[in-house]
């Protein structure tokens, strides 16, 4: 069994681990592992703070009122802050992103490669949303049920990953 104090974890254990966890998400919360609802979630109690009526939205409703929403931002903040613990303790924690990424980029701020990100995470999760799941909902819970969408998105995930990968070896 691995320990926290491993540099890598053999990938095949780890997607056992994370296997298992379909169990307890669809016995205790009647749902699948997931990401991008938990951003929706966030979204819609920072709106309501700032205007009222954001709540009567009915897909901002939805987020705020159904527990499984809740639990998939758990999983979220557990899944940032687990690897964090996880990079810390095995010493592989970087402070910076690659020297490819700088130089693909041009960006070598700090701000700069922040609002980077922070474009890139907002892109990628309007996509989600519009894919009606994210990578690992599609990845792990959809292929998990033989969902026939799901595969579809999967391949098309790993495809677009091919891509940019020999885009960025060229770099």
């Amino acid at each position: 069994m691995p320990s926290l104090t491993d540099r890598v974890w053999s990938p095949y254990v780890a997607g056992v681990i994370v296997g298992l966890l379909q169990i307890p998400a669809f016995l205790l919360a009647d749902t699948a592992l997931g990401a991008s609802s938990s951003f929706v979630t966030a979204a819609a109690y920072v709106a309501s703070i700032f205007d009222a009526g954001a709540s009567q939205i009915d897909y901002f409703a939805r987020h705020m009122t159904d527990a499984k929403y809740f639990w998939q931002s758990a999983l979220v903040i557990g899944i940032a802050l687990g690897a964090y613990v996880s990079a810390r303790a095995s010493g592989t924690l970087r402070p910076s992103f690659s020297a490819a990424w700088t130089r693909l980029v041009g960006i070598r701020s700090f701000w700069g490669r922040s609002l980077m990100a922070f474009v890139g995470g907002f892109v990628m999760l309007f996509g989600a949303r519009i894919a009606n799941g994210c990578t690992s909902g599609h990845g792990i819970s959809g292929m998990a049920q033989l969902a026939v969408g799901s595969t579809i998105a999967v391949a098309a995930m790993f495809a677009g990953g091919i891509l940019v990968a020999s885009l960025f070896r060229r770099v």
